[in-house]
């Protein structure tokens, strides 16, 4: 067994969903799509007697990775390093799980697969109620679009060929666990029509077109982001809201062009992976 293991996952943006209950948590998730990004989440593993989850330098409680780490029954801490924020609808929470999944598997020499160690992850996450598609989405890469719900063994992932420069600024936090868990009707109502428009036209202008359309039926899109989403547009760009925060990503200079001070980072066509250098504990 080795000292540490590390492993690299994308962040992630979801445009639009459905939610698709199932009391068995790796059967449970959502369809929906959205895209990677080279932004994502570093997350460390190594050994301890109180295993425990550290986020940029701070401890945190964080229910998925803790979940995985008892599925493969490991005694580790676990550290995240990342720019994107917590709770503002880049997948942050999946990241963990998967990465702790990727790199307890390779510490500790569980011999797992990659289809298995994802149905642990999506599975954790689930139960966590902080996500229900970022962790498959997250081990694909591109721009995913989740036909089924579910971990890989119910999960049909199709997805556009593009790349893009992508933009993205953060208003602040929106509770998925409520959501997930209040009133779904519309939603799935308007995640459906969605997934039907970009499977009938799979490029990103039909993905960022269906994306804006669903926040606005779902009744998720805020003020906040429904203002900077016309700003982008009244420029001459495509912008949307990022499921579930009050976020906005825009494809190529978008936010930028509307006078926003955006973060910057690009389409991750790479799924998670595991890294050979563990710059964590540095």
């Amino acid at each position: 067994m080795t000292d540490v293991a590390q492993a690299f996952v994308p962040g992630h943006v979801t445009g639009f969903f459905t939610i698709c209950p199932d009391d068995d948590p790796t059967k449970a998730g959502s369809r929906g799509g959205g895209i990677a990004l080279s932004d994502g989440v570093s997350v460390t593993v190594r050994p301890a007697a109180d295993p425990g989850v550290v986020l940029n330098g701070d401890e945190i409680e964080m229910d998925a990775p803790m979940r995985v780490l008892r599925a493969l029954d490991a005694g580790a801490e676990v550290r995240g390093a990342t720019d994107l924020p917590l709770g503002a609808g880049f997948g942050v929470s999946g990241a963990m799980a998967l990465g702790t999944a990727l790199a307890t598997n390779a510490l500790f020499e569980r011999t797992l697969s990659e289809n298995e160690l994802l149905t642990i992850a999506h599975g954790a996450e689930v139960q966590a109620g902080t996500g229900l598609g970022d962790v498959v989405a997250q081990a694909r890469g591109g721009v995913p679009i989740r036909l089924e719900p579910g971990g890989p063994q119910d999960n049909h992932m199709d997805g556009i060929p593009a790349r893009s420069r992508v933009e993205y600024r953060t208003f602040g936090e929106l509770p998925t666990a409520e959501v997930l868990d209040g009133e779904t009707e519309m939603i799935n109502q308007a995640g459906k029509q969605a997934l039907s428009t970009v499977v009938g036209e799979p490029t990103l202008p039909s993905l960022m077109r269906a994306s804006r359309e669903f926040s606005r039926e779902s009744a998720l899109l805020t003020d906040r982001v429904q203002e900077a989403i016309t700003d982008v547009s009244e420029a001459g760009g495509s912008a949307a809201m990022a499921m579930l925060g009050e976020t906005v990503f825009a494809l190529g200079t978008g936010l930028s062009d509307a006078g926003y001070d955006p973060e910057v980072c690009s389409i991750h066509t790479e799924g998670a992976r595991l890294e050979t250098d563990s710059k964590a504990y540095e």
